[in-house]
């Protein structure tokens, strides 16, 4: 079966994929396709009388939050090769514009492939950047505000208390991000907010909404400083929360991290015959405690090495098979206490036996890492602590990345509230430390840096370019070392390039929603009049017609010839793109041939010739059914 549509240019129709979802769950519930809420009601159980109290979080624009959520963008994310590092091999993502954009233009791409998401967005203490958020024109807004636009008094602002709804603005700004970002993660994937007392109730009511409150893992509670607050008025405050979050928590495995290297030479301090291939040992006492319930199986002796029997004072932890095992393999050690009674303790090796590092439980308390420590890493990495302030530590994101990942899967990180990147410097780092193969998505607003700030001193103009700068000094660190001597003692194969993709306008001219402008536009794609930019580059069309194609923006891409043109080879041929303005009938039987599973052309190409559209269709047609298979073929 060959399709012959015109691509739509559009980002995911929330609605619809909800609509499709709902129908495939409860068929019943549809009539003349669309919903019989009560029908759903009923096959829900909930028999709620309409009108009634009902429990929940309500906020002034709630409602119009779902229109901001299901308003399509027509924009697109244009390819930026000057500022990437290793533009064509790189798996890693630097996306520069408004993050709720860019939520919606990934949809089709990255629609349940995100494993983790940590974000670190705007506490709302009143100067951190709050979006408008009108949901008709986010993308003008946006472009007036980076001066792509010659639109003047669309500035984004600042949420004070003074804006008189002041919690409302901060939900408004939060909730449709949250939702779209639920899409993208798999279903055993792990989001993490990090958030303080301004908005942690409200931001764990609204998770609780968009993820489920079953869904809720933990909150982690950091102690973000040493002491200090001699300019607080009540309480020293020391601590931030991140609220933890599962996209579907019966899909999560147990959740094990490495030890730490403190614990590690703090505990595990004895060495025996087995060293070389276990490594040190720490001993837990195998002598039960009085919480443990009375077994009398649990009451045996067990022999010591000079041959006398050793008896509980009350019953042993492990059973006598288990015991009978461990002394097999000399896992038990005897000591003696002060008395020369022998003490058993059991030994509790570094390593497993297939040489792997023990793992154990995180903790939902992390005081080990401070905000001092993302500070010295700015001076580290810029030679001035004012660049950026209150970054976070990209220690602290390491520990949710041993959380969240394991370093042999494939996992893709993203955080759409990068900052300076403290994400992405965790992701290469701890990468290079465990051999990870993570990717990482990064997404950032372009702030302006203040007048005279010392980050417009080093020439920086926006946040966005201290984020991408400090992942390029973070990926050479790595690659070479602190002393820029290259480093051999790092891992290998780690993916330190990035791709930078700019918000912009769509390279097609499209009807952008306005109803004043549809008879204009609409007349002028039926007269098949060019509606490409002239301005748009051959790479801005093929990665906007990738991203809207429903491929990842790292997939590889290979220029390939047929019939004396250039074709665009996607994913080893699964989806051809010819962006050439003459189409032939070679062509398409080269391209045919190919056995694509989608082929996208410029409609100019074929000059308004409706026959030739008609062989192509046919043709494609033809050679799906002789190859029982199925090829999309669309224009645009």
């Amino acid at each position: 079966m060959t399709e012959d549509t015109k691509m739509d240019l559009q980002s995911m129709n929330i609605a619809a994929e909800k609509r499709q979802q709902l129908k495939q769950l409860f068929p019943e519930v549809f009539s003349e396709d669309r919903v019989d809420i009560d029908a759903l009601r009923r096959v829900l159980g909930d028999f709620v009388e309409g009108g009634k109290e009902r429990f929940g979080l309500n906020w002034p624009g709630k409602a119009e939050c779902m229109k901001v959520i299901q308003a399509p963008s027509v924009a697109t994310l244009k390819p930026c090769r000057d500022e990437s590092v290793n533009f064509d091999d790189t798996e890693n993502l630097f996306i520069e514009g408004d993050n709720l954009e860019v939520l919606k233009l990934l949809q089709k791409s990255y629609f349940g492939k995100i494993k983790m998401i940590y974000i670190d967005p705007p506490y709302n203490t009143g100067f951190e950047f709050i979006y408008p958020d009108k949901y008709a024109e986010n993308l003008n807004t946006y472009l007036a505000y980076t001066g792509q636009t010659d639109d003047e008094g669309k500035r984004f602002s600042t949420n004070t208390q003074e804006t008189g709804r002041y919690h409302s603005n901060w939900l408004n700004m939060m909730h449709p991000r949250l939702y779209l970002a639920r899409n993208l993660m798999q279903n055993d994937g792990l989001i993490f907010v990090s958030i303080d007392d301004n908005e942690v109730e409200n931001l764990r009511s609204l998770m609780n909404e968009i993820f489920g409150e079953e869904n809720f893992v933990d909150s982690i509670v950091w102690k973000k400083r040493y002491g200090g607050g001699a300019k607080e008025k009540y309480l020293v405050s020391i601590h931030e929360y991140i609220l933890v979050y599962a996209k579907n928590i019966d899909a999560l495995m147990d959740i094990h991290v490495p030890l730490g290297e403190d614990a590690i030479e703090r505990y595990y301090k004895n060495k025996d015959k087995h060293y070389e291939k276990r490594g040190p040992y720490r001993t837990h006492p195998l002598e039960a405690m009085k919480s443990f319930d009375l077994r009398a199986n649990l009451n045996f002796s067990i022999p010591a090495p000079d041959g006398t029997e050793v008896f509980p004072k009350r019953q042993w932890r492990w059973s006598k098979e288990r015991v009978a095992i461990a002394l097999e393999r000399d896992e038990l050690d005897f000591l003696k206490n002060r008395d020369g009674e022998y003490v058993i303790h059991t030994k509790q090796y570094l390593k497993n036996e297939d040489g792997t590092v023990r793992s154990t439980k995180a903790f939902s308390l992390i005081d080990d890492v401070y905000t001092q420590h993302g500070t010295n890493e700015i001076v580290s990495i810029f030679g001035n602590a004012k660049v950026f302030d209150f970054p976070k530590p990209s220690r602290l994101i390491k520990r949710l990345i041993e959380i969240g990942t394991e370093p042999n899967e494939e996992s893709i990180i993203l955080d759409f509230f990068s900052g300076s990147c403290s994400s992405a410097h965790a992701v290469m780092e701890q990468c290079s430390q465990d051999n990870g193969k993570r990717k990482h998505i990064m997404v950032q607003l372009p702030e302006y840096c203040d007048d005279g700030s010392e980050a417009q001193k080093l020439g920086f103009q926006t946040i966005a370019d201290i984020g991408k700068e400090r992942i390029r000094r973070v990926g050479n660190k790595i690659q070479n070392g602190a002393d820029g001597e290259l480093n051999f003692n790092r891992q290998k194969n780690i993916d330190i390039g990035f791709k930078v993709l700019k918000l912009g306008r769509s390279n097609f001219k499209t009807w952008n929603g306005d109803p004043e402008a549809f008879d204009e536009t609409g007349k002028q794609l039926e007269m098949h009049i060019d509606h490409v930019d002239e301005a748009a580059s051959a790479e801005d069309i093929l990665y906007e017609l990738l991203l809207k194609a429903g491929f990842e923006l790292t997939t590889k891409i290979e220029t390939v010839e047929f019939a004396d043109k250039e074709v665009f080879s996607i994913a080893e041929g699964a989806l051809l793109i010819c962006l050439e303005k003459e189409i032939t009938s070679d062509l398409i039987d080269a391209m045919a041939e190919a056995d694509p599973f989608q082929v996208i052309c410029l409609d100019e190409a074929f000059h308004g010739n409706d026959q030739l559209k008609t062989n192509a269709v046919q043709t494609f047609a033809a050679r799906a059914a002789a190859q029982e298979s199925e090829i999309v073929f669309r224009t645009v």
